[in-house]
């Protein structure tokens, strides 16, 4: 299953919806999985035009109460043998400082701690890929069985307006890959 990842879309601040690019990044996707700051629940209308979609939002939702697509903060999904955790802004248990960003885990979390029982911790259940946002920074890493992915966002880098990334999750029974797409380079 392909499986489109987006985050942090800030719609309406960075614009009506959602940049084109990002359609054309989600072609072919069976799903997409939105991880917070949706903001309208017409971004996930237009990025239901493309596939289905899951979301998460942390804090007050009110503006997507009743929304059947959205789980507020945090949720788990089962897809071909695969655990997904989804979160808005990724808080791990041990971690010196909560914060993940690329490289993090490798710095902060314990290395004598066991990361899939933190995330167990977070999710209550245990998870095997966790797809988070917030930071607005693009990460694909893995530590101790579990793969961890920020799509980034795709309108907001660094702090500035510009498009941004979004990423592809494929799995299959046994086997999960991720890859970051740069918008940039599909204008």
């Amino acid at each position: 299953m392909k499986i489109g990842l987006i985050a942090d879309t800030h719609i309406p601040s960075m614009g009506k919806e959602p940049p084109p690019q990002v359609a054309r990044a989600f072609e072919g996707v069976d799903l997409i999985l939105h991880c917070g700051d949706i903001w309208l629940p017409s971004c996930l209308d237009w990025l239901e035009r493309i596939a289905p979609v899951r979301a998460v939002e942390s804090g007050p939702a009110f503006h997507l109460v009743g929304d059947s697509r959205v789980v507020r903060e945090k949720r788990v999904l089962e897809v071909e043998g695969h655990a997904i955790g989804m979160i808005h802004e990724l808080a791990v248990p041990g971690m010196i400082q909560d914060e993940v960003r690329p490289g993090a885990i490798a710095e902060r979390f314990p290395p004598d701690a066991s990361l899939p029982a933190a995330l167990q911790e977070v999710f209550g259940s245990p998870v095997d890929i966790v797809v988070c946002g917030y930071t607005h920074w693009a990460m694909i890493e893995a530590h101790q069985g579990v793969l961890l992915v920020n799509p980034g966002s795709p309108v907001v880098r660094i702090q500035r307006q510009v498009l941004g990334t979004v990423a592809i999750l494929e799995v299959t029974p046994g086997k999960r890959e991720a890859r970051v797409v740069e918008l940039p380079e599909l204008s």
